[in-house]
């Protein structure tokens, strides 16, 4: 089997969402996906991800996943990355359907048969359509998609509500981010007494309302500086939170463990990393929970290498999704496989949502529990229309254009 071609699809209503498909000459097509950047990840998959694969052999996988880098641009999840991730999902996707079996299978089989889900609670419109993350005003605006599942106002407004909805769908696990509006008015330098109650608010809110029912992680999105998120650390403490995410600029790794060190609560990162060595620097310093994006961080391959290597430090492993619905599917098909995962985060907004209008399939959901798709490779594919859409960008590299 040789690759034939890869191919690119942009989409300008969901700017931020890069798909990759990699043809063969046995007619078969895998599927990658990743976020952010996408004119630029287009780029890097037909400058240099194309005429390297081009003519390979698209099952030797290990092989080719230390050639998708360059010699510049290692590391991290910059463009280099992200582009290199897409395209060993849509390798595994290949490898799955050549031996007619799910890439959990491929993988070395499942653990379990499913897993249960907890929401972060985001909106409909969130990140979907800005160019860069929306964290102005929590990404509400007024063009807002009306729906069951505006859960970015919810948590803000009505928590106590929105938890009951959840537990009502089965749902025991709910990801909130009040805090962002004091680190956006202090850049992340300082959050006063009268903000940090008002954050707190969402969390009283989820307790009254349901006690203990609900597991709840707090997100600081890499946004504080040590001594705010120690004190924010500090304040969280009395709601017993699963977790909290990402609570200190992600560029400076070696001040995760001071963090750690001053919270009784679980300490949980990565999912903006990229690569199993980065991984290996925080679980050194007690990371409790090791989250990885999939389609960020190098692809379903390092994600087997960061999971195993997560469990010899004891720590739990779960895959990110608040992108798209094939990093969700690939996330869930590492769900399935490795033996140190807990749970798997779902948007019920997007799941519900537009991922419903991207592919053919999404992971099933059941009671609060999620499986992959049983069908080979991934299991779903892009809906046929995506590529005929007036605002769809479709670029073709072939052996003919190298």
């Amino acid at each position: 089997m040789k690759v034939t071609a890869v191919e690119t699809i942009l989409v300008e209503e969901f700017p931020n969402l890069s798909w990759i498909q990699v043809y063969t000459d046995e007619g078969l097509i895998g599927l990658g996906e990743t976020f952010f950047g996408a004119p630029a990840v287009a780029a890097q998959v037909h400058n240099f991800i194309a005429p390297y694969l081009i003519g390979r052999d698209p099952l030797q996988i290990e092989r080719h996943h230390a050639k998708l880098l360059p010699y510049a641009g290692r590391g991290g999840s910059g463009v280099e990355m992200r582009a290199a991730s897409a395209t060993d999902v849509a390798l595994w996707d290949i490898f799955g359907q050549a031996i007619e079996k799910p890439i959990y299978q491929a993988l070395g089989g499942a653990c379990r048969n499913d897993v249960r889900v907890y929401n972060t609670c985001a909106g409909y419109q969130y990140v979907r359509k800005a160019p860069a993350q929306v964290v102005d005003n929590y990404g509400l605006n007024q063009h807002s998609s009306p729906g069951p599942y505006e859960d970015l106002e919810g948590f803000l407004n009505n928590a106590g509500d929105l938890a009951q909805s959840l537990l009502a769908m089965d749902i025991h696990g709910m990801k909130i981010w009040p805090f962002d509006f004091a680190a956006e008015a202090s850049n992340g330098q300082y959050i006063t007494n009268t903000e940090l109650k008002t954050a707190l608010e969402p969390f009283e809110k989820i307790r009254t309302a349901v006690g203990d029912k609900m597991e709840i992680m707090a997100e600081l999105h890499s946004m504080w500086n040590v001594p705010m998120a120690q004190r924010i650390a500090a304040a969280l403490e009395p709601f017993e939170l699963t977790w909290i995410e990402d609570p200190v600029n992600m560029d400076d790794l070696d001040k995760v463990g001071e963090v750690i060190a001053a919270t009784k609560t679980t300490i949980a990162v990565g999912e903006l990393l990229g690569g199993k060595a980065q991984f290996r620097d925080l679980l050194e310093q007690g990371v409790g929970l090791a989250i990885m994006d999939i389609v960020w961080g190098g692809g379903i391959t390092e994600a087997r290498k960061v999971a195993a290597l997560a469990d010899t430090f004891g720590v739990p492993f779960t895959g990110h999704d608040c992108t798209g619905p094939i990093a969700l599917t690939a996330s869930v098909h590492m769900t399935m496989h490795a033996s140190n995962v807990f749970i798997q985060e779902i948007v019920r907004a997007f799941y519900y949502g537009w991922y419903q209008d991207l592919v053919t399939q999404l992971p099933p959901i059941k009671n609060g529990q999620i499986t992959a798709p049983t069908g080979p490779g991934l299991g779903t594919a892009l809906n046929p229309d995506v590529t005929k859409r007036a605002d769809a960008l479709v670029q073709k590299t072939t052996a003919a254009d190298l």
